[in-house]
């Protein structure tokens, strides 16, 4: 796990933001089917929560659950678990919305492949794609056939951002000058560069991921946990309480 990280530190003249009395919120962004990783970070949850039980414990995972790592079955399998729980809040990543742009357009196939989609196919139980032979509308009916309804049901059901106190909660970010309700799909789950560069305060402290760093960055304006779990093995758990926030 990264070094532990605290907001407080660095932006002391700031206002900070808050989240209501009594709320803890755990987000983890861009999983990215390291199962191995999410499930010590559950338990840390897990073992927090039972160690200091706050009133209400809140678990925001930020998309990009799939492609690219080692076991997206078993990554969904877990989250579908978790799910049933009834306290997170499961956000949509450029990755998923891709996914079901590709069951709906084929000849988008070869995209997706190179997006680290051959690691999902492998995940359930399919042969790498020959992109010279193979037909992608055959693997792709393959791939649904070969999914769990559960599975299928829970990228349908993603949620594009989560608000709560101050905090907003969202996969790449959101474009400066334009107001929280407004902002388009394409920006919550794509935007990079306008947004990151952006020193705006943008009516609440974003928190996201999307664009790999190597450890957690805690900004005057936004907070980014994605530590690229998939290539580094680090996937970072993010713990706020209060105006208090660690990334581990």
């Amino acid at each position: 796990m990264g070094a532990m990280k605290s907001f407080a530190r660095s932006y002391p003249s700031l206002p900070k933001p808050q989240l209501p009395d009594g709320v803890r919120i755990y987000a983890i962004s861009d999983i990215h089917g390291c199962a191995h990783l999410l499930e010590p970070m559950l338990r840390v949850i897990d073992a927090d929560v039972a160690r200091s039980r706050p009133r209400y414990a809140i678990e925001v995972f930020m998309g990009d659950y799939i492609d690219r790592g080692p076991d997206t079955r078993s990554t969904l399998d877990i989250l579908v678990e978790r799910s049933r729980r009834g306290n997170a809040v499961f956000l949509k990543g450029n990755h998923e919305a891709f996914l079901v742009r590709v069951f709906e357009d084929p000849s988008l196939f070869e995209d997706w492949i190179a997006f680290g989609g051959t690691q999902t196919l492998m995940s359930y139980g399919l042969a790498p794609p020959d992109l010279k032979r193979d037909e992608p509308a055959s693997i792709l009916r393959d791939l649904i056939r070969a999914m769990p309804t559960e599975h299928l049901e829970f990228l349908d059901n993603l949620r594009l951002s989560f608000s709560c106190g101050d905090f907003f909660f969202v996969h790449a970010g959101v474009r400066p000058g334009v107001p929280l309700a407004e902002q388009t799909e394409r920006d919550l789950l794509w935007i990079r560069e306008e947004f990151l560069r952006s020193e705006e305060q943008f009516g609440k402290y974003i928190v996201h991921g999307h664009t790999p760093v190597r450890s957690a960055e805690l900004l005057a304006n936004r907070a980014n946990i994605d530590t690229g779990a998939y290539a580094t093995g680090n996937l970072t758990l993010m713990s706020i309480q209060g105006s208090r926030m660690l990334a581990v």
